[in-house]
């Protein structure tokens, strides 16, 4: 049976059908699907839940996968799969406000550090009854319909980027000591340009994007908060809900997510990554 692409949403995205993962996969299929990635930056794959091997090897077709910056989210056995469980065990778990969750600001993986991942795979092993969507916007189209004014007040700006900043919503996990000593505050380009398409595309994190370099705090703020509601206005965006086994790849140049973490307590919400090396943002 052939392969199947075929629109998520008008925003971003595509699903891609009849397709077995769990073997490998042949050449003409790999260039289709990074034709798509390139093209519609998140791709959804149906699938079981794959064994941590499989989940690695599959990756492999896309990029180098890379370890992840927390040891403790590290598999024991492929150190380049991190489990994430968000699980709320207990109910004190479990924050009134939502916003005090930093899964919930919009984000771009890794954009913290000198390399970011340019890619995130991720797969869902359990998922709770209701609640933990994933959504997605697509800062390239959101750049695309910025006025020229703006994209013109943006040219050549860069800002910072730390593991922790004033401006993140909620604050960020304790580090070990050797994990701060590989996160010290980077710099990169307000707009990125994708080094494979040569779009360009707003490349901002609520959780990790700090000031704009050379700006006051006041005039920096303005900015990146005119640039935010720019970029995750809803015709911008694409919200998944998930079922087991689901597989999503999506480009971490192009665009942001953000998880609804109103889920029920003592129900299990655990997926795991492999993050895609990357290259210097320019």
């Amino acid at each position: 049976m052939s392969m199947t692409i075929r629109p998520l949403n008008d925003a971003v995205g595509v699903e891609i059908l009849d397709l077995d993962l769990t073997a490998p996969l042949v050449d003409s299929d790999v260039g289709a699907i990074q034709d798509a990635f390139l093209e519609h930056h998140l791709l959804c794959f149906r699938s079981e839940p794959l064994p941590r091997k499989d989940f690695d090897r599959l990756a492999r077709c896309f990029g180098d996968p890379q370890e992840q910056l927390l040891r403790h989210q590290r598999d024991g056995d492929v150190p380049t799969v991190s489990i994430l469980d968000s699980t709320y065990k207990t109910a004190a778990d479990k924050p009134d406000d939502m916003k005090q969750m930093r899964l919930t600001g919009w984000h771009t993986d890794d954009s913290y550090m000198a390399l970011p991942a340019k890619a995130t795979m991720l797969q869902s092993l359990e998922i709770p009854d209701s609640g933990g969507q994933t959504g997605f916007s697509n800062t390239r189209k959101a750049y695309d319909d910025l006025s020229n004014d703006i994209k013109a007040r943006c040219e050549g700006l860069r800002a910072i980027h730390g593991y922790d900043t004033m401006r993140a919503p909620a604050r960020a996990k304790g580090l070990l000591q050797v994990e701060k000593d590989e996160t010290p505050n980077v710099i990169h380009p307000l707009i990125r340009t994708n080094e494979e398409s040569g779009r360009k595309a707003i490349y901002l994190n609520m959780n990790r994007t700090d000031q704009v370099e050379g700006m006051s705090r006041a005039e920096s703020d303005e900015l990146l908060d005119l640039l935010t509601e720019q970029m995750i206005k809803p015709e911008y965006r694409y919200h998944h809900e998930w079922s087991v086994g689901d597989l999503l790849l999506w480009d971490n140049r192009c665009l942001v997510h953000s998880v609804n973490m109103d889920f029920p307590v003592g129900q299990t919400r655990l997926h795991q990554r492999i993050l895609l090396k990357g290259v210097k943002p320019v």
